[in-house]
């Protein structure tokens, strides 16, 4: 396999009209360093996925990663747990993403037991899980189908299984959020995005990735049936929420 990852280069050319953001090749063959410059804490997240793991995960428990784009959060697992602590499951709707992360896994941890589908999670029948992970994914779905998603995967979930939901934000004070999109894209400028590449990907997001604010998914939380929900990581406007089921 080739496992060359490149410059993301997309939005540097003047686009007459900029088309809705998708996951296509182009993307999956930038896609880690898409991640790396675009999104804060990125890393943080996927290391404190295995710890989490450690420490909440049934051992021999089943887990999804939803929206597993490469499989990040496959590798960040099984590079903490051995091949007998958990199997995983992880969907996505990319077929270009689902072939690259097969590639990539097979190679990477061909001892533990991970399949990635090609599906959407609305619709995946799925089995008892002690852990599930959302990372960045709910927020490209339509909002009105939010709510189910998260009744579905809290159904799921096995007594005392936990779910990790990643997710740019959005907030409610209209300065305060003006402030956080400023500083993400001085964040985005630091990395090495031109202001035109962070206008033109902007609107390619405009209606594809539609955030919600932190009260928003706390509330979708709890109505699921988490009793016990808390955000435990937040850089600027993207943050990490762990829920968990009562045993």
């Amino acid at each position: 396999m080739s496992d060359a990852s490149y410059r993301d280069a997309i939005f540097t050319t003047p686009l007459d009209r900029v088309a809705n953001f998708s996951f296509d090749e182009q993307v999956v063959a930038c896609f880690p360093d898409m991640i790396r410059r675009s999104v804060p804490g990125y890393g943080q997240i996927l290391g404190m996925l295995g710890l989490i793991a450690e420490r909440h995960l049934r051992f021999g428990a089943h887990v999804y990663d939803l929206g597993c784009s490469l499989g990040a959060v496959s590798l960040a697992l099984a590079g903490r747990l051995p091949p007998e602590a958990f199997t995983l499951t992880g969907v996505d709707l990319s077929p270009a993403m689902v072939a690259r992360a097969r590639e990539t896994l097979g190679e990477e941890c061909p001892d533990h037991r991970i399949d990635i589908i090609e599906g959407d999670i609305r619709h995946v029948d799925y089995r008892p899980a002690g852990m599930i992970v959302l990372n960045f994914t709910l927020q490209f779905l339509p909002p009105e189908d939010r709510r189910a998603v998260i009744e579905h995967l809290y159904n799921a979930l096995e007594p005392g299984g936990v779910l990790v939901l990643s997710e740019k934000i959005v907030l409610p004070d209209e300065q305060e959020n003006a402030w956080l999109v400023e500083r993400y894209h001085d964040f985005k400028r630091a990395n090495g995005y031109s202001d035109m590449e962070i206008s033109q990907k902007r609107t390619a997001l405009e209606n594809v990735l539609v955030p919600d604010t932190l009260e928003a998914h706390h509330d979708r939380l709890r109505t699921a049936g988490f009793t016990r929900v808390s955000t435990w990581f937040q850089y600027l406007n993207f943050a990490s929420m762990v829920a968990f089921k009562d045993a």
